[in-house]
């Protein structure tokens, strides 16, 4: 019996933080034995508010540090194909046929895409931007997912994707499974300031963080706003302190006995978060020694992409001949036909 399939992945804007290991990293790594794994680092998707040129050429940097993460939390190149969305031309072909499938309206109604808008301080919408979850959506089904671990932001864009694949479907044949959602068991993870994490905000602690950079970090971090003194009884809930405690300290009685001397204002900020930061060290410090050690080996993470590059497109490659075929497009062999592509075009 064949594995069912996951796609998932994340943009080339930066290192990943904590955020994005509850959110959908725990998952990958927890399901790459029992799922054949398809990671996408999504370059042509930081287009649609990054498109200058210098952003584009920061991301060779981004885009590594991106595949050093993924294997510093435990994601096997072995087991699970990581490879970069731009390389894939099949991306670009089942992009343009679903965006014939959709209408404005819909798209209009997803309610991240004027958040990005306004997070990129863009005065209008482009139309790239407005057709971020096609774009996504051919993501998904070009290799044919049936499951996408997301974060709670993601959960409407994967909702596209569905219907894109109900519909095609329903116009053409059964081409595409229809992809259902895992959400983490943290699905957002608020920021030290207490608002969305982010890296525009700086208000992230990331997977890369040394020790000390952590502990500063979590110094920082808000609290009970209301409680000015270590003998004030203080709001356990909502409190991002508290949040991470239960996200990442292992120890419960330690987490339970800090919020009932919390509560009772018998602990003070600076104690709490002293645990917090010795429990967050110990989380990361595997994922450190790991990225270290990977980092040390040249050569390496350009192997792994040309190797998921190779393996996508093959996936691609027969996606787009069942698309084709299902919708009348396969083209039929004639005395005019082209036996191999004309001299000059890369594919893959």
């Amino acid at each position: 019996m064949e594995k069912r399939r996951i796609l998932t992945g994340d943009r080339p804007t930066g290192k990943l933080h904590l955020g994005h290991y509850v959110g959908s990293l725990a998952n990958r790594v927890q399901l790459q034995d029992e799922y054949e794994c398809f990671f996408i680092i999504a370059d042509l998707h930081t287009l649609t508010t990054r498109p200058e040129k210098h952003h584009i050429i920061e991301m060779r940097h981004h885009i590594r540090d991106l595949v050093l993460d993924y294997l510093a939390v435990g994601i096997d190149p072995e087991k699970s194909v990581i490879f970069v969305q731009s390389a894939i031309p099949g991306t670009y072909e089942l992009n343009l046929i679903f965006e014939m499938l959709v209408s404005v309206p819909r798209l209009e109604r997803v309610p991240s895409i004027k958040e990005m808008a306004r997070d990129a301080r863009l005065e209008t919408l482009p139309f790239g931007l407005l057709g971020y979850p096609v774009l996504q959506a051919a993501d998904i089904l070009l290799p044919r997912a049936h499951l996408v671990p997301v974060g709670k932001d993601n959960q409407a864009h994967v909702e596209v994707a569905r219907e894109l694949a109900r519909r095609f479907n329903r116009l053409y044949g059964p081409v595409f499974p229809v992809p259902e959602i895992l959400l983490g068991e943290v699905p957002t993870l608020v920021g030290i300031d207490g608002v969305k994490m982010s890296k525009s905000r700086d208000n992230a602690i990331y997977l890369s963080d040394d020790a000390a950079t952590v502990e500063r970090k979590v110094r920082k971090m808000y609290t009970d706003p209301q409680r000015v003194r270590a003998d004030i009884p203080g709001r356990v809930e909502g409190n991002p302190v508290f949040i991470y405690h239960d996200a990442f300290n292992p120890d419960k009685d330690e987490v339970e006995d800090l919020k009932e001397r919390y509560r009772q204002g018998k602990v003070g900020d600076v104690e709490v978060k002293e645990r917090l930061a010795r429990a967050l060290n110990a989380f990361l410090d595997p994922i450190r020694e790991r990225r270290a050690r990977y980092e040390a080996q040249p050569g390496l993470i350009e192997e792994i992409l040309r190797s998921g590059i190779r393996r996508m497109c093959q996936e691609a490659d027969e996606t787009m001949h069942l698309v084709r075929e299902a919708m009348g497009l396969e083209a039929q062999p004639g005395p005019t036909a082209h036996s191999v592509p004309p001299p000059g075009l890369v594919y893959c």
